[in-house]
């Protein structure tokens, strides 16, 4: 699968997180990838995003390797007409150029969807914006999960609004990009003509809102923080220390499932006791359900748990920190490392899928 986008040309003139974690898919695959960044400003801006703990005279950072694999780098500055000539050579070379420019920026550079397509009729034209409601407003993924409700509903009553502690706007942004992409290939593939892709970080967000957005467009209901629970679910998010104190959490979605569940805790009678008979019931009084199901976790390790009851098919997940994720097998399998700029980095897999022919 590694040779699938082999002959495959991309030209990564976008910067952050978005776009360039599109590129770094098409070149994980096999595609010829070649970003181009400004040397007056030090390349792409996350070059310098660093932890305190990375080293301040290294060119790349953590999160600027975790999103720029397998690419080629040149060192170009748009805004010179000197390096016009390079930058057309680039684009008559490409299949794919992907762009975040700021408003206004590809016509300043005359690298609008037009001009690339002057250039180069076949190529597909893959553009990410912040806002479609202001193309001028400057957007960063928190600013998104504020303005598109994620913030409003993370967190608890105590917390306050937060954000995820990754820049999952942009991660869903890349994939409504990537996929408007796939959709242009196979178009490509029967036409013989470029396109134009659009996507923006407003749009992705709006789109992955589903049952929250569906849950107040039909019933008026307005989501609230409430830590990890499910609003339509129960016992689903609830967390639970054990007697090791690790903790658990459980996504308990059948009735059938909360009878083992009750079987698996010895406490069996919990099914017959109305407040808890059905689903609907035990989102109602969930606060006092979790409350007998903590005393009952008490009494044992989480891996114990764990194993017991995944053994009877019961949803439930020990709560892991990063070290503890990267140390498995299926995480160990999916890491990517390479050197950039003669130094050694390591990210995780852009492609999470396989396929078979």
């Amino acid at each position: 699968m590694e040779s699938v986008f082999q002959g495959l040309r991309v030209l990564d003139l976008s910067s952050v997180l978005a776009g360039p974690s599109v590129a770094s898919f098409f070149a994980e695959l096999g595609a010829t990838v070649i970003k181009v960044e400004n040397p007056r400003t030090n390349g792409d801006v996350t070059r310098s995003w660093k932890l305190p703990s990375e080293t301040h005279d290294s060119t790349i950072s953590a999160y600027f390797a975790s999103i720029n694999y397998g690419k080629e780098y040149r060192w170009i500055d748009l805004t010179q007409l000197e390096n016009r000539s390079a930058i057309e050579e680039l684009i008559q070379w490409s299949d794919i150029v992907i762009v975040n420019f700021k408003e206004g920026d590809d016509r300043k550079f005359r690298l609008t969807a037009e001009d690339i397509h002057t250039l180069q009729p076949n190529a597909i034209y893959a553009s990410l914006k912040g806002f479609q409601s202001d193309a001028d407003r400057i957007a960063y993924d928190v600013v998104l999960q504020a303005e598109c409700g994620f913030m409003f509903m993370n967190g608890n009553a105590s917390s306050g609004p937060l954000k995820m502690p990754v820049a999952l706007i942009d991660v869903i942004a890349a994939h409504q990009l990537k996929e408007g992409i796939l959709c242009a290939l196979i178009l490509r593939s029967k036409t013989g003509k470029g396109s134009v892709v659009r996507t923006t970080l407003e749009e992705s967000a709006l789109s992955a809102l589903v049952n929250q957005a569906s849950n107040y467009l039909m019933e008026g209901q307005v989501a609230q923080a409430q830590g990890s629970l499910h609003p339509n679910i129960a016992p689903y998010g609830e967390t639970f220390r054990c007697s090791d104190g690790k903790q658990l959490v459980l996504a308990v979605g059948s009735d059938s499932q909360f009878r083992q569940l009750s079987e698996v805790l010895r406490i069996p009678d919990l099914p017959n006791d109305q407040r808890f008979a059905s689903n609907h019931q035990r989102v109602i009084h969930r606060e006092i359900l979790a409350s007998l199901l903590a005393t009952s976790f008490q009494a044992k390790p989480c891996a114990e748990w764990v194993e017991e009851l995944t053994k009877k098919s019961i949803p439930v997940g020990a709560i892991r920190s990063m070290n503890e994720v990267l140390s498995g097998e299926v995480a160990k399998r999916m890491i990517r490392e390479e050197l950039i700029d003669g130094h050694h980095t390591s990210r995780l897999s852009s492609v999470a899928f396989k396929m078979e022919s």
